[in-house]
């Protein structure tokens, strides 16, 4: 640990700052548990396990509304459902739960294996491949596509509008604002094109005959729905299937016991996910004044509850910045926590153990290419493949 203390009101969870993320939430939380940042616009942070699992309880106090997302995802629009309180936000998240139950993504399971067997057979061609590229973003691009009926000659498009959404918004927001529009009009396009087509089975159907109290969607509510489900779908089953990869490139030891043991390879994910997740921290708004851990926050106030700090809280978790690829009881926030848990949980772990199945089935001994490579994102990740 660093002799000096990060300052509070410097702290970041995205981009670059993510590179030493880990070590700012171990002298956070020991030290500033509950501080406020001036990043964006300025926010109260929350960074241990018990404080955040506590406000992801309490949606009266810390509502979503304006919006979970700081900063925004190139778009000013509250995206549906995850940007909405209750009660409504009930009767929304209701719409999309059919989908994402464990029977409905097990009805999925052979083609996700068909899909990353053959994504991994390209993978295991080279001798020095881009594992992202080949593997960890076309793998969730081609199963979510296929789910929600995103026409198969459109998927090229997808890549450069999640990065310029996602990845470009805190050093370019105007890129990203442009590709946020660009989604928006694609899915406007989309949406008219389905209108007096025969009944499809997929979420684009689903979402075009509901109801919600007794009405149907509005054209701008359908682009809200498709709009989030198409950057979450796409971008974080990404990250995680590329980050985990990322460590088992360096670890060797753990990498030959998931491949002699398929049974650890579920425990594996729910530690990658815990100690690499995709989603750092969700931003809230206080709608009344209270206290946290001591500190006094006041209604109107911004406030991120830092997952990825609660995720390596020692008092949650023995060793917690180890990654322990048989972990037990393994309760973890990468998937929030509450009303607002992530609504495809059960497809994206299932996918990311799908992913690690069949490359670890596919493709010879593996490490990193290039040493210099981020934990992070959805960029390049260069291995070598054989020994």
């Amino acid at each position: 640990m660093m002799d000096k203390i990060v300052d509070p009101k410097d702290f970041d969870y995205h981009g670059p700052a993510l590179d030493t993320v880990f070590e700012t939430y171990q002298e956070l939380r020991g030290k500033c548990p509950v501080g406020h940042s001036e990043k964006h616009g300025g926010f109260w942070f929350l960074t241990r396990n018990e404080d955040i699992f506590a406000a992801e309880q309490d949606p009266a106090t810390f509502a979503v509304s304006p919006s979970m997302l700081m900063p925004a995802f190139g778009t000013d629009v509250p995206l549906i459902p995850i940007d909405i309180d209750p009660p409504e936000h009930t009767d929304y998240r209701r719409v999309l739960l059919p989908l994402f139950t464990p029977r409905a993504v097990a009805k999925l399971n052979d083609g996700m294996h068909e899909t990353a067997r053959k994504l991994a057979e390209a993978v295991a061609e080279g001798e020095v491949v881009d594992a992202s590229a080949l593997f960890a973003r076309p793998m969730p691009t081609i199963i979510f596509s296929r789910l929600a009926g995103f026409p198969e000659k459109d998927w090229p498009m997808f890549d450069q509008w999640i990065d310029d959404i996602i990845y470009e918004r805190t050093d370019n927001p105007e890129r990203a604002y442009k590709a946020g529009s660009e989604v928006m009009d694609y899915f406007d396009e989309l949406l008219k094109s389905r209108e007096g087509m025969p009944k499809q089975d997929d979420l684009i159907e689903i979402l075009t005959t509901a109801e919600v109290n007794g009405r149907k969607l509005t054209h701008d509510e359908l682009l809200s729905y498709c709009y989030l489900l198409f950057l979450a779908g796409l971008d974080t089953t990404a990250w995680a299937i590329r980050s985990s990869l990322w460590y088992l490139a360096q670890n060797p030891v753990a990498q030959k016991q998931l491949r002699e043991d398929r049974t650890l390879i579920p425990a594996a994910v729910e530690e990658f996910l815990r100690t690499l997740s995709p989603v750092q921290g969700m931003a809230r708004t206080c709608q009344k004044d209270t206290v946290v851990s001591g500190q006094e926050i006041k209604e109107g106030d911004r406030v991120v509850l830092v997952f990825g700090a609660g995720n390596r809280d020692p008092e949650a978790y023995t060793d917690p910045d180890e990654i322990l690829i048989d972990r037990p009881n393994n309760r973890h926030l990468a998937f929030g926590a509450g009303i607002h848990r992530c609504l495809g949980s059960n497809l994206g772990r299932q996918e990311v153990v799908v992913a690690l199945e069949e490359f670890l089935g596919v493709v010879d001994e593996f490490s990193l290419a290039e040493q210099d490579q981020a934990w992070h994102g959805v960029g390049p990740l260069m291995l070598k493949i054989g020994g």
